[in-house]
């Protein structure tokens, strides 16, 4: 068994339910494709990873979708809000025996299998790993053991994210990654190519 383990948090794919700030701008209809874009993305520079994956869904497990069962582990996210969602997630990763876990989200346009490689990599020297997001937030954490402050006392989806969480982890041994962009709003996207299909009905 691998020592290693991603975590990929995951809303299931359904009309008026993922993107609600994005759909506010572009519609319903349009931000459920451009979710369902991004989860195929977010297949496609995991699926070969060299690490165990498990899939945590939002609502209830889908057998039968882009998430192949001989490659992803499939669970069910538990927690009311996003700190207790993913400190479940390690927690049940620590006791099942991993030693070094990364969670993601399913949102990411910018990140690459290359990029999760290098997140695993720095473990060697460090006990932590943060992606920081360009809205304040993070778009990837990982650790060599559960740290359960980083998921307490936290305003998910808010700016201070990144600078709380780092506040947490000041006597830590942290490896930064470079800064990346997470899809949220219509301003994420509207000037890369890749969206404009799905944006073709938007007026400025």
């Amino acid at each position: 068994m691998s020592k290693d383990l991603l975590l990929i948090l995951t809303r299931n794919p359904e009309l008026g339910k993922c993107k609600t700030r994005l759909a506010a701008k572009v519609g319903d209809r349009a931000a459920l494709d451009i979710y369902k874009f991004l989860l195929d993305k977010t297949v496609s520079f995991t699926e070969d990873l060299k690490v165990e994956k498990w899939v945590y869904y939002s609502e209830e497990i889908w057998k039968d979708d882009i998430w192949d069962n001989n490659i992803y582990q499939k669970k069910l996210q538990v927690g009311n809000d996003l700190g207790k969602r993913m400190m479940n997630a390690f927690n049940e990763g620590f006791q099942a025996g991993f030693e070094q876990i990364i969670i993601i989200g399913s949102d990411m346009y910018h990140l690459n299998q290359s990029d999760l490689e290098e997140a695993f990599s720095k473990f060697k020297n460090h006990n932590f790993v943060v992606g920081p997001a360009e809205d304040g937030g993070f778009y990837l954490l990982g650790m060599k053991s559960l740290k359960k402050e980083l998921f307490q006392n936290k305003e998910w989806g808010t700016n201070t994210v990144l600078d709380d969480t780092l506040s947490d982890l000041k006597d830590e041994k942290v490896a930064l990654l470079e800064e990346r962009n997470d899809v949220d709003y219509y301003e994420d996207i509207k000037d890369i190519e890749a969206f404009g299909p799905f944006l073709k009905h938007i007026k400025e």
